[in-house]
């Protein structure tokens, strides 16, 4: 009786396991082609314009995304995860001196929106339905990037250090590239790189600060 009974819970968790893979795998192939959709249509794009990219009926969407809102968090999470981040772990494997890697973390972020300026203002910019609510979904993304950017500093910065200060300074600096970025990318008075100079720049004062600090840890007391 035991065996059996232990037989038929396998059996249970083995389907719910195989419904949890097939329903992640049709959550992908939805943001997909959510992001097809959306840089043909821009960032108004709506659900019907969703679900007729992906070939399916409108409930399809609703059992796979509660509302829109969940929608551009998962679209929001995908271009971070999938496509920022790895722009910035390929950029920051190269050999570069300190004051390079934050010029490179600036121009790939600006080098995204570039690339993708509907994708960018369908993130940042959301148009939900009023039963979707308002939720800070721009800080749902920021947050995301953020929090890689932190570990990228603390693979690269030498020594030890308290993690809140690589978390506060990657939150700084995402929220001042971020906010220059949403001005550059309505009024481009200017070419990418001289705004990339230019927050580099900015950035710097702050940021050199921290290799003093980590030269000073790791030097001998005198």
């Amino acid at each position: 009786m035991q065996a059996r009974s232990a037989q038929n819970a396998e059996r249970v968790a083995g389907r719910l396991r195989r419904w949890e893979g097939h329903r992640e795998q049709r959550r992908r192939e939805l943001i997909a082609a959510a992001v097809i959709a959306i840089r043909r249509l821009g960032r108004s794009v709506t659900m019907d314009d969703i679900a007729a990219e992906a070939g399916v009926a409108k409930p399809v969407l609703y059992r796979m995304f509660r509302d829109k809102a969940e929608l551009y968090r998962a679209v929001g999470s995908s271009v971070a995860g999938e496509r920022l981040i790895p722009a910035l772990i390929a950029e920051l494997s190269q050999r570069r001196d300190p004051r390079a890697y934050v010029e490179a973390m600036i121009d790939t972020y600006l080098r995204l929106i570039e690339s993708e300026p509907e994708l960018y203002r369908f993130i940042v910019h959301p148009v939900l339905d009023e039963r979707d609510g308002q939720p800070d979904l721009v800080r749902t993304y920021k947050e995301v990037i953020a929090d890689h950017v932190a570990r990228v500093i603390d693979s690269v910065l030498p020594g030890d250090r308290d993690s809140t200060l690589t978390q506060s300074w990657s939150r700084a600096l995402v929220g001042m590239v971020h906010e220059a970025g949403d001005w550059w990318i309505e009024q481009p008075t200017m070419s990418r790189a001289v705004l990339a100079a230019q927050l580099t720049d900015l950035a710097w004062g702050g940021v050199s600060a921290l290799f003093r600090t980590s030269d000073q840890s790791r030097s001998p007391a005198s």
